[in-house]
């Protein structure tokens, strides 16, 4: 290949590499499919087999998200991202059949959900997680239900419980409840293969005997004002050791942080690097 030809192709690749990233940030993931796939006939690129994976498992397709990801795995071994989805996609695999013949894929949660608001969203982790074959299916944005039961507020995603809020949250949330406040949450983070998962919680109602008093006092304390939740954390699907990966390579779409228009490079102006107080 000559020189030429080589730079028109690296040119051509970055790009590609920009509009898929971006089609991703959007939820946009039709068009995600096939610019990545456009991307891989340039040659292999473990980043594009690792978001086509990803915006097929978005829309649905898991026998051919599941395809994707085993094929990144074939060109890198090491490839975290794929070991995981492809564990992960046997696992839903197994369990679709039942889902099919009756309960639809969860739905997703209003964006309003992720706006932190100071004393009025917070994430809590969830225990006593349900089997692999419920949450398998789950992803990062779906919406939860909260529901009373006893002493516990559970979490439940098309009428099937999924674990439990943690104690030290739930039981300040259970007497606000009990009072009349009420709550959405979501799903934002999904450890390994199901072993751990987080949801934010959001009030959307206060009944007027709970006026001045507070869901979220820590948050409070962390910060003030609005601020949108997916600025500091992107919504992902990852375990443990891959955060410390992020950093390292930013190419990775599950890492990516929706806030940022491209994944890594200096900013142009000097200026972006002062953040508002």
């Amino acid at each position: 290949m000559a020189l030429g030809e080589a730079e028109t192709t690296t040119r051509q690749r970055r790009q590609l590499a920009e509009a898929a990233i971006s089609h991703a940030t959007r939820g946009e993931w039709e068009s995600a499919v096939e610019t990545n796939r456009e991307l891989l006939e340039l040659g292999p690129d473990v980043d594009a087999g690792n978001r086509l994976g990803k915006a097929l498992a978005e829309l649905g397709r898991h026998d051919e998200a599941l395809e994707a990801y085993e094929r990144a795995l074939e060109g890198d071994a090491t490839n975290r991202i794929a070991q995981r989805n492809v564990e992960r996609l046997r696992v839903l695999r197994a369990a679709e059949t039942p889902a099919k013949n009756g309960k639809p894929r969860s739905g997703k949660a209003p964006a309003t959900v992720f706006i932190e608001e100071m004393g009025k969203t917070g994430r809590a982790r969830l225990i006593n997680l349900a089997a692999s074959g419920v949450v398998a299916p789950l992803s990062p944005g779906d919406a939860v239900e909260l529901r009373v039961e006893k002493t516990e507020l559970v979490a439940r995603v098309n009428d099937a419980t999924i674990g439990a809020v943690e104690p030290r949250i739930a039981a300040r949330l259970l007497k606000l409840i009990a009072a009349g406040n009420r709550y959405e949450a979501a799903i934002t983070t999904i450890h390994g293969a199901g072993a751990e998962l987080t949801i934010i919680i959001r009030e959307v109602f206060t009944h007027p005997v709970n006026f001045g008093k507070v869901s979220f006092p820590t948050l409070g304390q962390a910060g003030a004002g609005v601020r949108p939740y997916m600025k500091s954390t992107a919504l992902r699907y990852d375990d443990d050791d891959e955060v410390e990966d992020a950093d390292e390579d930013s190419e990775e779409v599950e890492e990516l942080d929706t806030s940022l228009p491209e994944y890594s490079g200096e900013p142009e102006d000097e200026e972006e690097l002062v953040e508002e107080p």
